[in-house]
C-alpha cells in the first residue's frame, strides 16, 4: 500500500519558508508571523465564512464529557468507572435529545456542568461527532493489533501528548511545520484584502494555522500585539519614540537589514489595522468573566465583527484550553474545565448571531486523544479515539454522527469488543481526516483540493473502496 507521507509535505513547507526567512531576516520575533505570502488562492470567496478551532489541551475525558445515559450502556459505564462514574440523577438536566434517536434506545447526556452546549445541541445548534481521532487507514481492532505495520499503519507515536496534539492538527507528530488549518488558508489567501489576517491564534503558536504560505498572524486577548517601543513613548519622551520608530523602519541599501525593515514595517502597520478594525468592533453580548476560553472567543468574535474593515472573506481561527490531563482528581477538576468549554461556546455562538454570521462561523472542539474508560482510581488514563462538538448556525444540529462505541474494556471476539484497544481507550470509528474534510468542504475546499489540505484523506470514502468511512460526514 502507498501512502502518502505527510513529513515530505512539511519539509516541502518548511524548504519554501526557510528560503523566505533567509531573505527577510530573523532577528525580530514577527519574522515567522510575517514572513511574504507567495501562492495565490484556489478558490475565490464572495461570502463570508470562518471556522474556530477549540483545542483542549492534556486529553479530555470523553467518558464523562459525553455520557452515556441509556439503563444497560449507563449500568455497564458504572461498573467499569467505579469512583470516577457520575451519577444518572445529576444527568438529567443535560440529556440530549437528538431529533432522530439513535438505533438501539442509545442516550447521551453531556456532563452535568455542561448545561450551555446542551441547550444549543438540543435547539438545533451544536452537534456531536462521536468516536472521532486519528487515523492513518480505516482499521478494525484485529489489523490494529498485526504486527504488519506496513499493511495496517497506525498514527505515530499514539498516546503521547505532544506528538498526538500535532498529529490531530497536521497529520503529523511532534515537529511538523503545516497543520490542515494553515493548508485551508493556503487556498483562501488571495480572498481576503489582506492575506496575512486569514489565520489568526488567539493561543500562541500552534501548528494548526500553518501552511505552505499561510502563516499565523498571532495576536492576544486585548488584540494586536504592539511593539511597545513604537507604540508608547519611550522613557516619557514622544521624540524619542518617534525617532526609534523612524530608525527601525528606514529602508537600507544593504539587503538584508531592508528585508528586517519590511517586516517591522509591516508588523507597525498590521498592529494599527487590527487595533483601529477592532475599535469599531464591540459586543452586547455577555461572556463569562473568569474563564481564558472565553476571553479568546470575545477576540475572535470581535475579529469576526471587524471582518468589513479587515478585508476579510474566509478566516481560520484558533483558541485552547488546557488542563485536561486529569490522571488524578477528575471528579473535583473536570467540571470546571466543562463549564468553561460550555459557557464559551454557548456565549459565542450568541456573540455571532448579534453579528447575523450565526450560519458562516463553525466551531469545533478537538484534543491530544480521548482517555481511558476504566479507571486508574482517581482518574484516567491517555486514550486514543474522543467525542467532540460542532457549534454553529449552519451546523446540522439536534444530532449524533459516526457510531456510538459499545460500553466494554473486556478483549474477547464479541462485536461490543471491536473499537477498543485495551482498558476501554476506543479505536476510532472516524478519522480526523473525515471530520477535518466535513469542515473544510463547507469552507470551501474543493475535492480536487481536499489531498493537499489532508494528506491522509484519500484513504477514505467511497473512491478509496471505502463507503463506510465518508469523506463528508454531513453535519454541515
Amino acid at each position: 500500500m502507498h501512502l502518502l507521507q505527510p513529513e515530505l509535505h512539511s519539509r516541502r513547507a518548511f524548504l519554501r519558508r526557510s528560503t523566505q526567512l533567509g531573505l527577510a531576516g530573523t532577528a525580530l520575533p514577527f519574522a515567522l508571523n510575517l514572513a511574504a505570502m507567495g501562492e495565490a488562492a484556489a478558490f475565490a470567496a464572495d461570502d463570508y465564512k470562518a471556522l474556530v478551532c477549540v483545542f483542549l489541551y492534556g486529553g479530555n475525558d470523553y467518558a464523562n464529557t459525553v455520557v452515556t445515559y441509556d439503563d444497560p450502556s449507563y449500568n455497564r459505564y458504572s461498573t467499569i468507572r467505579g469512583s470516577i462514574a457520575l451519577p444518572k440523577a445529576s444527568l438529567a438536566s443535560t440529556l440530549l435529545r437528538p431529533t432522530t434517536p439513535l438505533q438501539g434506545g442509545r442516550q447521551y447526556a453531556l456532563h452535568p456542568a455542561m448545561t450551555g452546549l446542551t441547550g444549543l445541541f438540543n435547539s438545533g445548534k451544536a452537534a456531536v461527532q462521536l468516536n472521532v481521532g486519528p487515523l492513518v487507514v480505516p482499521l478494525t481492532r484485529a489489523q490494529y493489533n498485526s504486527p504488519d505495520r506496513r499493511a495496517y499503519p497506525v498514527p505515530p507515536k499514539l498516546f503521547s501528548h505532544n506528538d498526538q496534539q500535532s498529529v490531530w492538527q497536521s497529520s503529523s507528530p511532534e515537529g511538523s511545520t503545516v497543520g490542515w488549518g494553515g493548508n485551508m488558508g493556503d487556498l483562501a489567501l488571495s480572498s481576503n484584502g489582506n492575506s496575512l489576517f486569514t489565520c489568526i491564534a488567539v493561543t500562541g503558536n500552534a501548528v494548526f494555522l500553518s501552511g505552505d504560505s499561510a502563516l499565523q498572524y498571532q495576536v492576544s486577548t486585548n488584540g494586536a500585539v504592539a511593539i511597545n517601543g513604537v507604540k508608547n513613548n519611550v522613557y516619557g519622551s514622544s521624540a524619542v519614540r518617534g525617532a526609534l520608530s523612524a530608525l527601525i523602519q528606514q529602508p537600507s541599501a544593504h539587503t538584508l537589514e531592508n528585508e528586517y525593515t519590511r517586516v517591522t514595517t509591516r508588523a507597525v502597520t498590521s498592529e494599527s489595522q487590527i487595533t483601529s478594525a477592532l475599535a469599531g468592533s464591540t459586543l452586547s453580548t455577555t461572556f463569562p468573566a473568569s474563564n481564558p476560553l472565553a476571553d479568546q472567543l470575545r477576540m475572535v468574535a470581535r475579529l469576526i465583527g471587524a471582518r468589513g474593515a479587515l478585508g476579510s472573506k474566509r478566516q481560520v481561527f484558533m483558541v485552547s484550553l488546557g488542563g485536561f490531563d486529569l490522571h488524578d482528581n477528575l471528579i473535583a477538576q473536570q467540571p470546571v474545565l466543562m463549564q468553561r468549554v460550555s459557557d464559551a461556546l454557548t456565549a459565542f455562538y450568541n456573540a455571532t448571531v448579534e453579528l447575523g454570521v450565526a450560519d458562516k462561523v463553525t466551531a469545533f472542539t478537538a484534543s491530544d486523544f480521548g482517555r481511558t474508560l476504566s479507571s486508574n482510581g482517581d482518574g484516567s488514563d491517555h486514550g486514543w479515539g474522543s467525542h467532540h462538538f460542532m457549534v454553529g448556525g449552519a451546523v446540522k444540529g439536534a444530532a449524533f454522527y459516526g457510531t456510538p462505541p459499545p460500553v466494554s474494556i473486556t478483549n474477547t471476539a464479541a462485536p461490543e469488543d471491536q473499537w477498543h484497544v485495551g482498558q476501554g481507550r476506543l479505536l476510532p470509528s472516524t478519522s480526523v481526516d473525515q471530520y477535518a474534510a466535513t469542515l473544510a468542504k463547507w469552507f470551501g475546499v474543493a475535492d480536487s483540493e481536499m489531498a493537499g489540505v489532508l494528506p491522509n484523506i484519500r484513504q477514505f470514502g467511497a473512491a478509496a473502496g471505502r463507503p463506510d468511512y465518508p469523506v463528508d460526514l454531513g453535519f454541515l
